[in-house]
C-alpha cells in the first residue's frame, strides 16, 4: 500500500462512517492511487481485449465504496480490503455479461500457477471458474479464501493481507499455500 498518512485516511473514513459526506470530495486524492494499482493488478489477469479500463473499474468501485452505508470503516487496510471486494465483485459481473453475449463460450479449466493464472485468450472463462472454485473454498474455509482474495485479486503482499486480515505473516503464508494448493486441486479436476 502507499506511503500516504494512514492515519488522515483512516480519519476521513471515520468521518464518513458518522455520515459525514463532505469528506468524499477530500478522501480520494488520498485514495485514487491504490485503487488504480489495484484495479491495474486485476486488469492484468484479464484477457488482453478487455473493455474495462482500470479508470473505469476504479470510478465504479469508488462510487460502491463510498455509497456504503452499513460498513464501519476501521482503517486504510479494511478500506483496502473492502475495495479488492468490490473490484473482484464487478469484474465478475464483467466476466459473465461477456460469456453470456460470447457464441459458444465453453469455460476452460486452468490451474492457479503461483500468484497468476496461465494465459490464454479468453480469461473471462478462467475468472469464473477461479470464482466459482474460491466461493467453494469460501464455504468451507473463508479465511483462506479472503487470503487468495486478497494476494491473486487485490494484489496485496503478504504482509499487507496479514494487516487486512488482522493475522500474522506465517499465518498469511500458511493460508495462501493452502489455499493454492486447494484451488489448484479444484481447477484441475
Amino acid at each position: 500500500m502507499s506511503n500516504e498518512p494512514s492515519g488522515e485516511i483512516t480519519a476521513m473514513l471515520i468521518e464518513l462512517t458518522e455520515g459525514n459526506q463532505e469528506v468524499v470530495d477530500r478522501i480520494l486524492p488520498f485514495i485514487y492511487d491504490e485503487l488504480r494499482r489495484l484495479a491495474g493488478s486485476y486488469l492484468r489477469r484479464e484477457r488482453p481485449d478487455h473493455t474495462l479500463q482500470p479508470t473505469a473499474l476504479v470510478h465504479e468501485a469508488y462510487m460502491k465504496l463510498i455509497d456504503q452505508k452499513k460498513v464501519q470503516w476501521q482503517n486504510r487496510a479494511h478500506f483496502f480490503g473492502i475495495a479488492a471486494q468490490v473490484m473482484r465483485r464487478l469484474l465478475m459481473d464483467h466476466a459473465r455479461k461477456h460469456l453470456a453475449n460470447k457464441r459458444g463460450g465453453d469455460a476452460e479449466v486452468l490451474p492457479l500457477e503461483e500468484e497468476i493464472l496461465v494465459v490464454s485468450h479468453d480469461r473471462s472463462a478462467e475468472l469464473l471458474a477461479l470464482d466459482d472454485a474460491l466461493e467453494r473454498l469460501s464455504e468451507i474455509d473463508p479465511p483462506k479464501a479472503r487470503v487468495v482474495e486478497l494476494r491473486y485479486f487485490g494484489g496485496l503482499s503478504i504482509e499487507e493481507t496479514a494487516e487486512v486480515l488482522g493475522v500474522s505473516v506465517p499465518t498469511v503464508n500458511r493460508h495462501w499455500k493452502m489455499a493454492k494448493a486447494w484451488l489448484y486441486s479444484e481447477l484441475a479436476g
